[in-house]
């Protein structure tokens, strides 16, 4: 137990502190490709429902290769190719090459991943709404943004939350990927530490009871946010 403590605690020579640090960086990509995807995936679904057939057909191909393809691959291939697709496009605007950090990247691949799924959470939540509501609010002059805003975010948030709930906790846990492109979050740092102090079950027991400290607390801060969301609404057998 001694050396169990020892390897885990937060200053040197224990691994605790990186531990948490690799945590740290989990959390900074799950929340923002969370987010990213979250933003992606209100225009996708916008444009599934509302755009010309052109971009609907372009929306339809983003979201089936994103589902289809495993999300390590997905992962490989924009983590490298889109570092090198931006310093190409760089290089014809005359610029020099960027240096884009290891966040960023993990953000931008996290989101696109997550924006496919999000599209299609949140085309079904807005193909939910009862259709009287959206048409009360055209008949009232409302226009399609601010309708958008008043009516149809409102009355879908009831049936995407289940559906954005998971992904967050998916997105949580895809931030591992990241670790086969050298991404210092959680698992490459764990794998790090086992590997140094071949210590593998401690470290890699610890990592899987921090996975598990941040699904926990998305539970209870899920859970809020769906009981806030559900209020006044009417229940099955007839409860409010």
């Amino acid at each position: 137990m001694d050396a169990t403590l020892h390897l885990l605690s937060l200053t040197s020579p224990g691994w605790g502190g990186v531990l948490l640090g690799g945590l740290v960086a989990s959390l900074q990509v799950a929340f923002g490709g969370y987010l990213l995807g979250l933003l992606i995936g209100t225009g996708g679904a916008a444009g599934k429902l509302w755009g010309g057939p052109i971009l609907r057909d372009l929306l339809e191909v983003y979201t089936t290769v994103v589902r289809g393809v495993p999300e390590l691959v997905l992962i490989l291939i924009l983590y490298y190719a889109g570092t090198d697709a931006v310093n190409q496009l760089m290089a014809l605007a005359g610029l020099p090459s960027v240096d884009i950090s290891g966040l960023a990247a993990g953000i931008f691949v996290i989101g696109v991943v997550q924006g496919a799924y999000s599209t299609e959470v949140l085309r079904g939540a807005i193909l939910s709404i009862p259709p009287g509501q959206i048409e009360a609010a055209r008949a009232y002059g409302m226009s399609p943004l601010l309708a958008l805003r008043r009516v149809t975010l409102p009355a879908m948030l009831p049936f995407a939350l289940p559906g954005l709930s998971n992904l967050w906790l998916i997105a949580t846990k895809d931030t591992a990927l990241l670790a086969v492109v050298g991404f210092a979050e959680l698992t490459l740092v764990t794998r790090q530490a086992a590997g140094t102090t071949k210590a593998y079950m401690t470290f890699f027991l610890a990592a899987g009871v921090l996975y598990l400290g941040i699904t926990l607390v998305s539970n209870l801060v899920i859970r809020a946010i769906e009981k806030r969301a559900l209020r006044g609404m009417t229940r099955p057998g007839g409860a409010a």
